[in-house]
């Protein structure tokens, strides 16, 4: 056999062929060579001659010719797994082009962390939603720790958020979109804004409302607190609801940790303002997160390309 050692992957990818992938499929199944030439509607030594070029292209023996049958080398078990995926994608893309021809429908179920609600979710689901009107949206708000047990459970398509601490990176696909500043925000009549200055040393002395431990927004925050010296026990409201978090805030003199984004929402609304602190909490950017083993749907590929920027 002449090897195919010396050349780059994209050479060698132009020797092999569809029907090849397509034949190495087929012999996995049926672990003979006359059926998977049947199964594949042509001659047996058309097949023979498929392999063999295949083979020697790679420079590796795929099969062991047997007396009842043929069965895969541990080079065969490779690109056979490469076939099937190959295959397997190609039959979703169809599936994809399917259905945008004859207008998406079926159901998209989106995961977010509040603080890619204003800047990013909610402009990309009004578009989405002019486009493909027959698709059925849910969309569920909560902190990344709970997104990402709700993606892992297959209960949404895909997730705005963090890949947070105790999960395995490999199984994700993660793709930043939206990084941010974090502020304090408090009503917008808040005893706060008579002052020249606030420091932080004087807001641990506030009511907070912060999302629940195991958030990487509150560990960043009490961690931020720790580094400037300030051991006082908070005094704390937990809540992950931006509904329940805004109407503590406009009802009191509480205070809030959210992204600069969404302080923005609320500010432009005359509910909230930002309280003029640095405030030293960074946290990592909003990322479009899907699982790597489960394939999207039509629906939720589509809003993924959508919000990568494609068409």
């Amino acid at each position: 056999m002449t090897s195919g050692s010396g050349l780059t992957d994209a050479s060698l990818m132009l020797h092999v062929r569809p029907r090849q992938l397509l034949l190495l499929a087929r012999l996995d199944t049926h672990r003979h060579l006359g059926r998977a030439a049947e199964a594949m509607n042509i001659s047996q030594p058309a097949a023979t001659k498929l392999l063999q070029q295949l083979e020697d292209s790679l420079g590796e023996r795929l099969f062991e010719r047997l007396a009842r049958g043929m069965e895969p080398t541990p080079y065969g078990e490779i690109l056979i797994r490469y076939a099937r995926r190959v295959l397997s994608d190609f039959g979703s893309a169809r599936e994809e082009m399917l259905a945008l021809r004859s207008g998406l429908s079926g159901s998209l179920r989106v995961g977010s962390v509040p603080g890619a609600v204003p800047e990013l979710l909610a402009p990309a689901l009004v578009e989405y939603h002019r486009r493909h009107p027959q698709v059925a949206v849910s969309v569920v708000v909560e902190t990344s720790d709970v997104m990402q047990a709700q993606l892992e459970q297959g209960d949404v398509d895909l997730v705005l958020g963090r890949l947070t601490d105790g999960h395995d990176e490999a199984k994700y696909a993660s793709v930043p979109l939206l990084g941010e500043s974090q502020v304090v925000v408090v009503r917008a009549t808040h005893p706060a804004f008579e002052r020249a200055t606030v420091t932080l040393a004087e807001m641990a002395n506030w009511s907070w409302v912060l999302q629940p431990p195991g958030s990487p927004q509150r560990g960043r925050f009490e961690a931020a607190m720790r580094e400037a010296g300030i051991q006082a026990r908070l005094d704390i409201i937990e809540t992950a609801s931006p509904i329940a978090i805004t109407a503590l805030l406009e009802n009191s003199d509480m205070a809030a940790v959210m992204p600069a984004s969404q302080a923005s929402h609320y500010a432009r609304l005359g509910v909230l303002r930002t309280v003029p602190v640095e405030l030293p909490v960074r946290v990592p950017p909003i990322c479009l997160v899907t699982r790597q083993d489960r394939a999207l749907s039509p629906a939720a590929a589509q809003f993924r390309r959508q919000l990568l920027g494609g068409a």
